[in-house]
């Protein structure tokens, strides 16, 4: 969810970010972001309590994802989340719909953008905070287009896609996109090529989005995470080389770098607390670190698991911030489900779902109480929590 309203023009082009509720959000995405004030202040919760959390889950739908090869990525809708894609390493991008119940999707639309003598897939995934669009990014390699987006339109069951124009990672995959929540939504990728680059969309030219490298030389190998935090144009970055990037956008310059002790997969940025972000690294027991951006060098808390069917953390499993900011989902090489609580003081998690036959890409939150999963096994779950 973003909650800002739009705002004048720096010179630079970035507006700076108010914490209220945009007009141009859903009904349902307000009434979500009426519950919680958006910028509050969560770190002082973290680790504060010694009772391990009471949280119940029953799975209540596991269905076929329809894909042939191996899943790569699921996400929410923002602006209707009843809505959520998934790719595949068969090229494919399915968006489906919950039924009224919420309880069990249905296939809305099947988009193949790639032909299949490219080998080519969507590696990573993303819904703009506003609008029914989802854009994919792929491989820079052989010149072709990087990223995608598809324009779902709801009412005619229809949708349209294009790639954009624009191609500024030099070589291999694009690791990751997330859209920034900033008054004018942005979003950033990260690759291979150690690049972090920033999208904006043209104000005379809808859907033209035109590309601005922030940095190419502050990490020595594939960037992994990237994120836009919600004050500062602060865009944040981690990759293989073990650093966590911080980057003022607007004034162009680093405004930290930390070295951590394993490699970084992946962060997060509390959709709450403005200043609170999550580090996935591949260190088993304490894959999962938690950080105030305002002291990047400290590690507030750490959590983790054990592992039975590998020795190794895959940079495949992905994590999600529960909408209330005070619940962490990730997927594992087991086929389970860890949710971790952050007030709780032990880095085990607080449940386990075992729902899948092999491991667990991603859970992501669709509310506060359910989580849509895919897996190895080229299932969908659908879970409740309570």
């Amino acid at each position: 969810m973003r909650f800002q309203a739009r705002d004048s023009h720096t010179d630079k082009g970035f507006a700076k970010p108010r914490i209220r509720v945009s007009s141009n959000i859903s009904g349902q995405a307000r009434q979500e972001k009426s519950e919680f004030n958006g910028n509050d202040e969560l770190i002082a919760l973290i680790g504060r309590s010694s009772l391990r959390p009471t949280i119940k889950s029953r799975t209540v739908a596991m269905l076929p994802s329809g894909h042939t090869k191996r899943m790569r990525s699921v996400a929410v809708s923002l602006s209707n989340r009843d809505l959520f894609a998934t790719s595949a390493l068969d090229c494919v991008v399915h968006i489906w719909k919950l039924h009224s119940n919420r309880s069990s999707p249905t296939l809305f639309q099947t988009v193949n953008r790639v032909g299949l003598d490219q080998k080519r897939w969507a590696e990573d995934i993303a819904w703009h905070p506003h609008r029914t669009e989802l854009f994919s990014v792929y491989t820079a390699d052989e010149g072709h287009a990087q990223i995608s987006t598809i324009y779902l339109n709801e009412a005619r069951e229809s949708c349209d896609s294009k790639f954009l124009k624009d191609r500024p990672h030099s070589k291999g995959l694009i690791n990751r996109i997330m859209f920034t929540p900033w008054d004018d939504p942005c979003f950033i990728t990260g690759g291979c090529d150690h690049a972090v680059v920033l999208w904006r969309e043209q104000q005379r030219e809808r859907n033209a989005w035109k590309s601005r490298l922030l940095h190419k030389d502050l990490h020595s190998s594939s960037v992994m995470g990237v994120a836009g935090m919600r004050h500062n144009n602060l865009v944040l970055s981690c990759g293989d080389d073990r650093r966590f990037v911080g980057f003022d956008a607007r004034a162009e310059k680093t405004t930290f770098q930390h070295k951590l002790d394993n490699r970084c997969t992946n962060l997060l940025p509390n959709p709450r607390d403005v200043n609170l972000v999550m580090v996935h690294t591949r260190q088993l027991d304490r894959q999962l670190r938690l950080y105030d951006v305002r002291l990047p060098q400290t590690e507030l808390f750490s959590f983790g698991w054990k592992q039975e069917s590998s020795e190794s953390q895959s940079a495949l499993i992905n994590q999600s911030w529960s909408p209330d900011g005070l619940h962490i989902s990730s997927g594992s090489s087991d086929p389970v489900i860890h949710i971790f609580d952050i007030r709780y003081n032990a880095p085990s998690p607080s449940v386990s779902i075992k729902a899948h036959k092999k491991r667990v890409f991603k859970a992501e939150w669709q509310s506060s109480q359910q989580l849509v999963s895919i897996s190895s096994d080229l299932e969908i779950g659908i879970h409740k929590l309570w």
